[in-house]
């Protein structure tokens, strides 16, 4: 089943990307959780829990809004990366991140 990624930056700012079984299928979910924590670092991320645990939904979004709107809109390897990294980690056939609300449905 393939995967449908929107990712939004405001009401007429979203970006959606679809994520086909093979791209899933070819990259493991330990795998797709390694590069979400290492553009976690890289873009030096806040966690937002105070304990400073890191969970899932906290890199998901921080990589998107720390990745910024301008990687989305361009559609190049970074964001076809995310994308494929955040529909196998999450498992679900669509998943809206909304980045300014914070949140992922």
């Amino acid at each position: 089943m393939p995967h449908v990624v929107i990712v939004a930056f405001g009401a007429d700012r979203e970006y959606e990307f679809t994520v086909s079984e093979q791209e899933a299928a070819a990259l493991r979910k330990d795998d797709a959780r390694a590069w979400l924590a290492a553009e976690f670092d890289a873009l030096e991320c806040s966690p937002s829990n105070p304990m400073g645990k890191i969970l899932v939904l906290d890199m998901v979004l921080n990589v998107a809004k720390y990745g910024g709107e301008s990687r989305f809109a361009q559609a190049g390897d970074w964001a076809r990366a995310f994308v494929t990294a955040a529909a196998v980690v999450l498992d679900r056939p669509v998943i809206r991140i909304d980045v300014p609300g914070f949140t992922v449905g």
